[in-house]
């Protein structure tokens, strides 16, 4: 079992910047892909930014160039810098978890926070 507690959300102005961190207890936080989700009003949750166990990262569209997301395994910790922000990111956003090898097959969430951007 992992769970997941972000923290670091909160109210910026256009153009600012937040961090964003996801701490995981449990085990083997390593052999997880690590996934940042968002859910904004009346919109569909959809990934933001991804990074696997190497260490490789992907990114929606729509943030590359703005976010990067890391992770300290020494921490169990995966982080969100988000820079430029526009109050189109303002969403309510989750770290995700899913299990690689002997954990394949499971998937856990945090329980989000609360990014709001304004313009």
């Amino acid at each position: 079992q992992v769970q997941l507690v972000e923290s670091g959300g909160g109210l910026v102005q256009a153009g600012g910047s937040l961090r964003l961190s996801c701490a995981a207890s449990g085990r083997s936080f390593s052999s997880y892909i690590m996934n940042w989700y968002r859910q904004g009003p009346g919109k569909e949750r959809e990934v933001v930014a991804v990074i696997r166990r190497s260490g490789g990262t992907d990114y929606a569209d729509s943030v590359k160039g703005r976010f990067t997301i890391s992770r300290d395994n020494a921490k169990n910790t995966v982080y969100l810098q988000m820079n430029s922000l526009k109050p189109e990111d303002t969403a309510i956003y989750y770290c995700n978890a899913v299990g690689t090898g002997p954990y394949s097959g499971n998937s856990y969430w945090g329980q989000g926070t609360q990014v709001t951007v304004s313009s």
